[in-house]
């Protein structure tokens, strides 16, 4: 659903002469919401297809989050989720839910409602009991009163709720996590014992859950040896236990800047499942020998006991490493640091693809409020434990495969040919290139929608995509070439999103970006159901078919995009919040994108995006070229572009929409 009230539709089947979505105008599309999956009468409008919803299959929504308002003595509640457009109306004696405390929450508590009248301007979460068609209103009761807008946590409550995040654990659950017992001597029976090995786990200084530990030594021939101990969250769920359904209902934790959703309950994800130091802990090993060159020549996986010897961050890692200190464990981070490097130089060798783009941190004050924005630390502890885990799971893969056994697999397809060509028509203008030469293409058009419905013709180019256009040493030489350069972060956030998004499946297509012809994930079974999965099928605990697994890794995949969704909103939502006191300062940026509405900017030091609307550009008319994807001015020469570095003034901020608006002072053309 669109902002603006028309919709469009992603049809499940492939139809013939229909390129993209179906079109749905406002009168048609006020009959679902968004989300909603429903069956559509297509009809034919050259290139693009218009549509009429013929039933709603099936509901996206059984709860919508969003604020109470009165309008002539009657409850409302308009969607938190702007693509929501139908208002909800409370009937009498719905309004007020009865007040419960939840332990799961953060922040304050909302104020008790005694009437409506208090419940106007608060946030609250509603369960439909009756959906619009039409264009009537829903109808809804309030089951929950979140508190007001700014209210501490508030936040953090309804991107839960708008994404539909499942946050409690049923009690069955909880009791059968709280009934779990620390490993003892029969439970390390027909296990391997490595208690005696010096493993450790590497995380940073705020992680509560430690799933992985590693240890490296040497063999007699001088290869390497590299374990890597997995907790065994399989020894605790079971398949089809409470746990195990909750779990896969959930499909992996979700991180929040100041909390978290585990997939699994506390006593399992914190406790009995993490390798906390001196501890005795149930796992599952991948043994590795590998060779001087990083290949490695042979593996084996063993259910097994280990002992951490110490729970060390990256700070501390890097410390050690860097500064060479007189510390015992220097040796053994040595040859960590070692086999690091010797995996990684193995990887970029085949051609796997390394982006090394700035993560936000966000900074928060004493009082839990948001303080700044800051670029994520990144140093060689961080290699080494990425290394390991990416061998580790590759080695899995393999062994599975080679098996002949139905698995999960973590795939990430070849780029499609159009986003190839779309990235280098931008990387020409910046003089870099990913070198593919000449691309086979044919012309073609489409209609297309504006924002207010009308139909325009777009012409486009269509890339012949019967073989191939590139690999992933195309993208790793560009990336090689720009290192340091102005331009690099630039071009290598338009690479990645140039690429198509990893998933799980059960057809193994390879993984394009690791130049991998088979990749798992196996290291995260406390995070991660596909992790859990794998673990069941390495040991033999579960052997599900191959149907079962497809279905599985559909499921999987889309609860990996919810959280990542949902999190991304709410730093976003963060960030909104954290810029209003900071409207009329400057900022230096430069240009991410050009649209035919204006530009985006990202701000150099807090990682920030905002809108300069085009028509916020001053002393003449400017207008977007599209063939060279700038905007211009009609007499001077001045234009701008993408990595154009700009001074801008911060003018407003939506705090709905959680959208920033600039203008321009100054720009480096």
């Amino acid at each position: 659903m669109h902002l603006d009230g028309f919709g469009f539709v992603r049809p499940e089947v492939e139809l013939t002469g229909l390129d993209g979505d179906i079109f749905v105008p406002p009168d048609a599309a006020a009959k679902a919401m968004h989300g909603d999956r429903v069956l559509v009468r297509v009809k034919r409008t050259g290139a693009r297809a218009e549509g009429d919803i013929v039933k709603v299959l099936e509901r996206a929504h059984a709860t919508v989050v969003g604020e109470f308002f009165l309008r002539r003595k009657r409850g409302f509640v308009k969607p938190h989720d702007g693509r929501i457009r139908q208002w909800i109306e409370i009937p009498q004696g719905m309004e007020i839910p009865k007040a419960e405390p939840n332990p799961n929450r953060v922040g304050v508590e909302p104020r008790t409602a005694a009437s409506i009248d208090d419940l106007n301007g608060q946030i609250v979460n509603v369960e439909l009991l009756d959906y619009a068609e039409g264009g009537d209103n829903a109808i809804g009761r309030v089951i929950e009163v979140l508190g007001h807008p700014d209210d501490f946590g508030v936040d953090v409550e309804v991107i839960i709720r708008k994404h539909h995040l499942p946050h409690e654990f049923p009690p069955e659950a909880l009791q059968q996590a709280r009934d779990a017992q620390p490993p003892s001597q029969p439970d390390f029976e027909g296990r391997e014992d490595f208690r005696s090995f010096d493993t450790v786990t590497i995380d940073g200084e705020t992680a509560r859950d430690f799933d992985d530990a590693v240890w490296v030594g040497r063999a007699e021939s001088g290869n390497w040896l590299l374990h890597v101990h997995i907790a065994d969250v399989s020894h605790y769920v079971r398949p089809g236990s409470p746990i195990d359904l909750e779990a896969a209902n959930r499909g992996t934790s979700v991180y929040f800047p100041d909390r978290a959703i585990p997939m699994l309950p506390v006593e399992l994800s914190t406790d009995l499942c993490s390798l906390r130091p001196g501890e005795e802990r149930l796992v599952v090993s991948a043994l590795m020998e590998i060779d001087h060159s990083g290949e490695c020549v042979s593996s084996r996986f063993t259910p097994g006991v280990i002992r951490s010897a110490a729970r060390m961050t990256y700070t501390r890692v890097h410390e050690i490493l860097e500064r060479d200190l007189d510390d015992p464990a220097f040796e053994r981070f040595a040859r960590m640091r070692d086999l690091a490097l010797i995996l990684n130089k193995k990887r970029t060798q085949r051609g796997s693809i390394d982006f090394d783009l700035p993560e936000a941190t966000i900074e928060f004050d004493e009082f839990g409020e948001m303080a700044g924005v800051s670029r994520g630390p990144r140093n060689i502890a961080h290699r080494i434990i990425e290394e390991f885990m990416l061998a580790a799971n590759e080695a899995v893969a393999n062994h599975i495969e080679a098996q002949g056994i139905p698995s999960l697999y973590r795939i990430h397809e070849t780029p499609d040919p159009k986003r190839v060509i779309e990235f280098e028509e931008t990387a020409i203008r910046f003089g870099a290139s990913l070198g593919v030469g000449h691309i086979p293409v044919k012309k073609n058009y489409l209609v297309q929608r504006t924002r207010d419905g009308r139909k325009i013709r777009k012409d486009v180019i269509l890339a012949d995509s019967s073989k191939p256009l590139v690999n992933s040493k195309h993208y790793q030489r560009l990336i090689q070439k720009i290192a340091g350069k102005p331009e690099e972060r630039i071009l290598s956030y338009l690479m990645l999103r140039s690429l198509k998004q990893a998933r799980y499946s059960a057809d193994n297509v390879g993984h394009f970006a690791l130049a991998s012809s088979s990749y798992t994930h196996f290291t995260s079974p406390i995070r991660r159901y596909p992790d859990l999965i794998v673990h069941r099928i390495l040991t033999g605990r579960d052997r599900s078919a191959a149907t079962e697994l497809r279905a599985l890794g559909d499921d999987c995949s889309l609860t990996e995009r919810r959280a990542a969704e949902a999190e991304r909103e709410l730093v976003e939502w963060k960030k909104a919040k954290f810029m209003l006191e900071r409207v009329g300062d400057e900022f230096d940026a430069v240009i991410t994108s050009v649209v035919k509405f204006g530009f985006f900017v990202e701000l150099n030091e807090l990682f920030i995006e905002g809108l300069v609307p085009i028509e916020s550009l001053r002393g003449e008319k400017f207008a977007y070229q599209e063939n060279r994807r700038v905007i211009a001015g009609e007499r001077s020469k001045r234009r701008f572009s993408i990595g154009d570095k700009v001074n801008v003034l911060l003018e407003r901020v939506d705090a709905v929409e959680r959208r920033l608006f600039f203008s321009v002072i100054s720009s480096s053309r």
